[in-house]
């Protein structure tokens, strides 16, 4: 239904290229993709072999390792393709990617029980960052009644917070704290 394509070119354009930030949780990240946290991703054996900074055939030859990656490990793990609001499908992805698909799915629950509030459109659902029949039944019950701009101004705020829980736990992220704000920002298309 969307283009993962498209989704996967607007998430990549704020999340940098290679980094390895001492500061950062994350650690060694290439295009957001964390060694520490998805050690066995086959782009790491190619980044290995080659000494930054990288070249632009190089980076090439990589991006089809990260396209593949990104549609396994996020886009088809939060059924990208069921979601009919091209923003939303947007917003989930990119949230995904930056916060891990459990915790991106869980602000999409609590986004929407918080606009179902006195409609009553759907069950409410239990906040537990899984994706299924009864996420998408309620996603798509809300979005034939009240436009996407709403929910994405909900998961924004609870995107919000979760920075904040972030730098309060650890004062020094709070470095990142502009350009989480930025991602925000850019993700109201």
């Amino acid at each position: 239904m969307n283009s993962f394509t498209k989704i996967l070119t607007n998430t990549l354009k704020h999340e940098g290229l290679y980094s390895n930030d001492p500061d950062d949780f994350g650690g060694e990240t290439y295009k957001g993709i964390s060694r520490k946290r998805h050690p066995s991703w086959p782009g790491w054996r190619l980044i290995d072999s080659y000494t930054p900074p990288f070249s632009a055939k190089f980076e090439e030859k990589l991006f089809h390792v990260v396209k593949k990656f990104y549609r396994l490990k996020f886009w088809d793990e939060i059924m990208g393709n069921k979601i009919s609001s091209f923003d939303v499908a947007q917003e989930l992805f990119d949230t995904a990617v930056n916060m891990g698909n459990h915790q991106a799915i869980i602000i999409l629950q609590q986004s929407l029980n918080l606009l179902n509030r006195n409609e009553f459109l759907f069950l409410d659902l239990v906040e537990d960052g899984v994706i299924g029949p009864k996420t998408l039944y309620a996603l798509e019950i809300y979005l034939k009644k009240d436009s996407s701009e709403n929910l994405l101004l909900w998961m924004n705020v609870f995107q919000g917070m979760h920075y904040i829980k972030i730098m309060k736990k650890s004062p020094l992220q709070e470095k990142y704290a502009r350009g989480w704000a930025k991602r925000i920002e850019l993700s109201k298309r």
